[in-house]
């Protein structure tokens, strides 16, 4: 029995790597926010006041990548558990332990 790129193993890990993408993305992009915040707290009075329409759309952005990180942590869970499943169903068909 040949076992392809195609199983669900595979697929499996495929989820998990694009989990840890989907992470990575998010957490890189609360970091930017994070350093565009600070340096918005160190502007003069009119710039804040000028760029607190900014700061909305910065919490919306804020939001959005939680979301994506914790989206991307069930996905790879969810990855690891059809990977591990497969590899389950795999060892009940092929007997190595004969």
């Amino acid at each position: 029995m040949e076992i392809t790129g195609s199983s669900a193993y595979y697929a499996g890990l495929g989820a998990i790597k694009a989990g840890q993408e989907r992470v990575d993305q998010a957490a890189s992009q609360v970091a930017n926010l994070s350093a565009e915040r600070t340096a918005t707290s160190q502007s003069s009075d009119f710039q804040a006041e000028r760029l607190r329409g900014v700061d909305r759309s910065q919490q919306m952005d804020l939001a959005t990548s939680t979301v994506q990180m914790a989206l991307g942590k069930l996905e790879v869970e969810l990855g690891a558990k059809v990977a591990k499943a497969s590899d389950d169903m795999l060892g009940r068909i092929i007997d190595i332990h004969a």
